[in-house]
């Protein structure tokens, strides 16, 4: 029996509302679980909100409300987005809620506990916007003389009382890590960051603030909160039952357990070095990968209010569907690399793909049995070579190249694999040409259409996680049963029970209407 899945998002910082970068990622990581969940896996699925820090304080501030006040208002925002995209999380956490509390300070005292946490004094460079401390030799020069960290955001020098960890002391066992596990760290180009990173020497790293009090109370030191970074980390565990739930833990958390983060290229410093040291210090299991995927960019820039291309996702899916949005962003994108966006791409490669490729197909078939046999499901009269060579081909394009792409978190691969059964499925319809066999050879056309209808329910099964209303929509018309709706299940003999049953087609409506391009993005 396989082991149970974990997988998470990074948490979104609400100062702002969500945008087209969000939901990339969690588009991307809904689409791992539904395929986990698919293939018989127990799977959890958290996303959510991390809502402390001094940059919601100082934007509350700005904002004249209290900081719960403008973490319950986007919050809102971000469940809004997810609910909206069909995100199939099993938890939205909410770093401010009491549970998250708890276990923030439990690990704190674990961390305590193993002697990795000391009082002293930080002196050094500050990014507000980051949330993260840098050493002076990662400083560069901006414009005016402004001080810029390496993600080119401005920071400031801070003085004051901290609690520090002992981060320098685990240099050694993270480089071990990284070299007994190398798929840890995920995709490679991010690991050799890393590796260059803690082989370049580790400072200790300040975790309390005592400049603002909108966090987690430091344990036993009053005026102390954790920094934004042990208590956003934290989240992970307390979706899984930690300190108390040792049951949950056990199931989710456990030593060599499958748990895979997936997060942005910019925050894999902390997933891949402060985290699996916290978790070493409080004796924790530790994840087993961490994939950093790249940048959603806007025709190719990066996305900034300043230059009023910052998209809004739900708007994007209101106009193209958000079964499209999420075909488009998976299929476009790399995953791993950065990858860019337009609205001309996005209808382009709906058309082209689900309408054209797969839409079409199944639009045609389905009405031509509805149309000719009416409704009545076609009778096979033993299948010739070509049946044959079209269902080894989807077999192995959807059950074997597909998963095994699914499985390495190459999305991209993976729907690139199931194109190819729709090509292969429509160049044999051209090749069959059932609409001839009607007058010519009844029987034949009969086989070929059920074979259609296999393939097609193969096909729509395999694309479940990608687009799960829409296919979902379409396994339901076509009567496949709910239970046969995974790789395995599609596999078996549900035609010949669905056709001896008193089941009986409809005429289907199009499923990926024409997209245009409105007007203002021509």
């Amino acid at each position: 029996m396989s082991k149970p899945f974990t997988i998470t998002t990074a948490i979104s910082y609400p100062n702002g509302r969500p945008h087209i970068g969000h939901a990339y990622e969690v588009i991307a990581t809904d689409a791992i679980a539904r395929f986990q969940r698919m293939m018989g896996r127990d799977v959890f699925f958290q996303t959510g909100t991390d809502e402390h820090g001094l940059k919601m304080a100082q934007t509350a501030r700005g904002r004249d409300m209290e900081p719960q006040a403008l973490a319950d208002e986007m919050a809102s925002y971000f469940k809004a987005m997810n609910d909206g995209l069909n995100i199939s999380y099993d938890r939205f956490i909410r770093t401010s809620e009491p549970d998250h509390h708890h276990a923030s300070q439990a690990i704190w005292q674990a961390m305590e506990a193993s002697g990795d946490l000391y009082l002293g004094r930080y002196e050094g460079w500050y990014s507000v916007r980051d949330e993260a401390f840098y050493d002076e030799k990662e400083i560069t020069d901006g414009e005016g003389g402004a001080k810029l960290s390496p993600q080119g955001t401005p920071v400031e020098w801070t003085v004051e009382e901290s609690w520090f960890f002992r981060l320098s002391a685990y240099q050694d066992r993270l480089l071990d890590l990284y070299r007994t596990n190398p798929d840890f760290i995920q995709p490679e180009s991010r690991r050799n960051e890393v590796m260059r990173f803690v082989e370049g020497g580790l400072s200790d790293l300040s975790v309390s603030r005592t400049s603002f009090d909108w966090g987690v109370k430091v344990p036993g030191s009053q005026g102390h909160v954790m920094y934004v970074w042990v208590d956003a980390l934290t989240n992970y565990l307390t979706g899984c039952g930690y300190p108390d739930d040792a049951e949950r833990m056990a199931r989710y958390w456990a030593e060599g357990g499958d748990i895979t983060h997936i997060i942005g290229k910019d925050i894999v410093r902390f997933h891949a070095v402060y985290w699996p040291a916290f978790l070493m210090s409080a004796k924790l299991p530790l994840p087993r990968r961490v994939f950093g995927h790249g940048f959603l960019l806007n025709r190719g820039e990066k996305m900034s209010k300043s230059l009023g291309n910052v998209a809004d996702p739900m708007e994007l899916a209101e106009r193209f569907g958000v079964d499209q949005l999420r075909y488009f962003l998976l299929s476009e994108v790399t995953f791993g690399n950065d990858g860019s966006y337009s609205a001309e791409a996005i209808v382009q490669r709906s058309n082209s793909d689900l309408g054209n490729a797969f839409g079409n197909l199944a639009q045609r078939t389905l009405s031509f049995i509805a149309k000719n046999l009416e409704g009545r499901l076609p009778v096979i009269h033993g299948h010739d070579a070509a049946d044959e060579e079209l269902f080894a081909f989807i077999d192995r394009v959807v059950r074997s190249d597909m998963l095994a792409a699914m499985d390495e978190l190459a999305l991209s691969s993976a729907i690139e694999h199931w194109l190819r059964g729709c090509f292969a499925c429509n160049q044999y319809i051209d090749a069959q040409a059932p609409w001839t066999l009607r007058k010519t050879d009844p029987e034949r056309m009969e086989t070929v259409l059920a074979t259609l209808y296999i393939a097609i329910a193969q096909l729509a099964v395999a694309i479940l996680p990608v687009i799960p209303t829409s296919a979902t929509a379409l396994l339901d018309h076509m009567g496949v049963p709910a239970d046969r709706r995974s790789p395995e299940g599609i596999g078996g003999h549900w035609y010949s029970e669905l056709a001896e049953s008193s089941f009986t087609l409809d005429a289907p409506k199009p499923l990926f209407p024409r997209l245009e391009l409105p007007a203002e993005d021509e």
